[in-house]
């Protein structure tokens, strides 16, 4: 019986780390996405600031808001943003899209990346 119990629980333990944003914490993520809204909005009402509003932004097509100007790089990326893609963006933007016009560099933890793609999906 102890033994079914720790393989259960060795299971539960891999199948979080194997399924991203699983054990992502929303509230954690609203409160690092400040990092982000110094240049995007969150808020369904407000249009774009520096960059575009990322309210809706999980299931849409990169560089795809009609009123903002995308770099050429974005223009080019040609994805939908969806958890890998966003994950990928987060940790390193201009590594991931050459010639994005955002300065930010990125967020290098791995959590923290999962929490804000976690908040950024409910705002829908």
């Amino acid at each position: 019986m102890r033994f079914a119990l720790s393989a259960l629980a060795f299971g539960v333990v891999l199948l979080t780390a194997a399924v991203p944003g699983l054990t992502a914490d929303v509230e954690a993520g609203k409160t690092a996405f400040k990092k982000c809204a110094l240049c995007h909005s969150a808020d369904a009402a407000k249009s774009n600031k520096i960059g575009p509003s990322l309210f809706g932004v999980v299931g849409r097509k990169s560089a795809s808001l009609d009123n903002f100007s995308y770099s050429e790089g974005l223009q080019k990326f040609d994805h939908i943003w969806d958890e890998e893609t966003l994950d990928l963006y987060l940790a390193d933007p201009r590594g991931a899209v050459p010639g994005t016009k955002m300065i930010f560099p990125g967020l290098r933890d791995k959590v923290e990346r999962d929490n804000v793609i976690a908040y950024l999906e409910t705002l829908k």
